[in-house]
């Protein structure tokens, strides 16, 4: 298969004959990955708990109870620690941070964005789940805080990888997103931004067939998340050279990504897992 065109800080690793994604910049300070559909995580009929999460921790070179995740609400909760339990026993969390070099943060996606950040002065990362809620919440805000908060992270000390999820091109939503948008105390000018009357052409990303074919619907908008987490990012003072987007749209690539929009509740997940390495 012909692997779709990431962003220049972006390049396509083979690990365990699956292809994964990388951002080079992160590299020295972090050993990371985000997964694609061809992992066994990817698969449509995939457990989320079966042994496809050793795969992910095989190729990060750590024990599978040290990859550390939580169970995923579309909330702002942070989880801080290495300690890693039965799919039940995990803590409601979508912000998990990590310290220790022999553990690694994880989230999985399936059209959010997967955030994954590493400090390079203290060595501690996190991995973020960003979905529309996600970013009501401010969650890329909240990363940086909680960084800062539980390791002494300063924003201009951290480098931030964005993988693949459903972009502007794909994403139409509704009055009730942006409506929630409002609410939180977005700015107009903020919602104008985000919110397009018709996908965008995004390069190397096909607009989803189906989008096409369909015509436009009043109250209906086209969510650029990417964007939103830019600016949220940037809001916490993270400058943005240190900022890399992959650039590619889960919905735009269904040999390789899995996208929940595109395919529903059957749909795969993609993993972001990162793990310092720094030695403490």
């Amino acid at each position: 298969m012909t692997l779709p065109t990431p962003g220049q800080s972006f390049a396509w690793r083979t690990v365990a004959n699956r292809p994964a994604l990388v951002c080079g910049p992160l590299e020295p300070f972090a050993t990371h990955l985000f997964t694609t559909s061809l992992w066994r995580l990817g698969s449509r009929s995939a457990d989320p708990d079966d042994d496809g999460w050793c795969d992910v921790a095989q190729a990060l070179e750590i024990e599978p109870a040290r990859l550390v995740r939580a169970r995923q609400v579309h909330g702002s909760t942070v989880m801080v620690g290495v300690a890693a339990g039965r799919h039940g026993e995990r803590p409601e969390a979508d912000l998990v941070l990590v310290r220790e070099p022999a553990a690694a943060a994880a989230v999985q996606v399936a059209d959010c964005v997967p955030m994954l950040v590493v400090d390079r002065l203290t060595g501690a990362v996190a991995a973020v789940h960003a979905g529309w809620r996600g970013m009501v919440a401010r969650v890329p805000q909240v990363a940086v805080a909680a960084l800062a908060r539980t390791f002494g992270s300063q924003p201009a000390d951290l480098l931030i990888a964005l993988g693949p999820s459903i972009g502007a091109c794909c994403y139409e939503v509704g009055a009730e997103v942006r409506g929630r948008f409002a609410a939180a105390g977005f700015s107009d000018d903020q919602l104008a931004r985000w919110f397009r009357p018709h996908p965008a052409d995004v390069a190397h990303n096909p607009t989803w067939p189906r989008v096409l074919a369909q015509p436009r619907r009043a109250e209906h908008w086209f969510f650029d998340g990417w964007a939103v987490v830019r600016e949220q990012i940037a809001d916490a003072g993270v400058p943005d050279g240190q900022v890399f987007a992959s650039g590619l749209c889960t919905a735009s690539h269904p040999d390789c990504f899995c996208s929940y929009r595109r395919d529903g509740s059957p749909s795969g997940r993609l993993v972001g897992a990162i793990r310092s390495r720094t030695v403490l």
